[in-house]
């Protein structure tokens, strides 16, 4: 059940959220929204995988 949930919101996320590795944004350069929602993908991606 958990991991359906995650697979749900990671395809939310996949649709509405940006993607900055297509815009090639640098990680260094990043504001805080930016490095927050790509710690929210990357904390999704995780737990849908596992």
């Amino acid at each position: 059940m958990k991991k359906q949930v995650f697979k749900t919101l990671a395809k939310i996320n996949k649709l509405i959220l940006p993607s900055f590795t297509k815009k090639g944004l640098d990680i260094s350069k990043a504001s805080k929204i930016q490095l927050a929602i790509i710690g929210w993908r990357a904390f999704i991606t995780k737990n849908s995988l596992t």
